[in-house]
């Protein structure tokens, strides 16, 4: 992915992200999150902002893990229809989420020198077609160009969809933490599990 602009597979072609795409990931970062983007999106100050228009402005910045820059998309028909968001995991393990109980199992698992892969998802119509693998594919060839020893991810033990498509994938579970169950969550219950891959 370092070196390349595209690559296509079927109908739909992968590419690095632009800052005008910033509305069309945080609308699939939305499907990713399993409702964790909506509590963090939610608690910004930002009023008169959707949940949509506040994860825009949040992935229109530059220079910041959670930005377009750390974005590859998938598009077909000139519709975007797929994104992967990773970025180089530089946080302090053992750090936690500045006392916010929801997030501390997240970043309990945080897995330092590491290819972070924060979110993935593919619209609902245009899943199983291999859009997920073809932007997985990319994910993976990121983490060795960049020469880091693994791709890590968080998924929900209760998503056993997604848990499945990793394990095909050859990720394998390194750790897990209970869930501290939130309205805005998809699951109330079971853990969040860091996958990993070497590369």
């Amino acid at each position: 992915m370092a070196d390349s602009k595209t690559s296509s597979s079927m109908d739909a072609t992968i590419r690095w992200a632009e800052r005008e795409d910033a509305g069309d990931i945080a609308r699939l970062f939305m499907i990713s999150s399993d409702g964790l983007a909506t509590y963090i999106w939610s608690k910004m100050d930002m009023p008169g902002l959707t949940l949509e228009q506040i994860g825009a402005a949040r992935y229109a910045r530059s220079g910041v893990p959670f930005s377009y820059e750390n974005c590859m998309v998938a598009v077909s028909s000139g519709r975007i229809i797929g994104m992967a968001h990773a970025f180089e995991m530089t946080v302090d393990p053992d750090a936690t989420a500045e006392g916010d109980p929801v997030l501390r199992p997240y970043s309990e698992l945080e897995w330092q020198g590491s290819l972070y892969l924060s979110g993935l998802a593919v619209d609902a119509d245009r899943r199983s077609g291999g859009v997920g693998a073809l932007l997985m594919d990319r994910v993976e060839r990121l983490a060795a160009d960049r020469a880091l020893p693994a791709v890590t991810l968080i998924c929900f033990e209760r998503n056993e969809r997604a848990f499945a498509f990793y394990c095909r994938r050859g990720y394998r579970e390194v750790d897990r933490r209970p869930l501290v169950p939130h309205p805005t969550l998809h699951y109330r219950d079971g853990d969040a599990i860091l996958m990993l891959r070497d590369v």
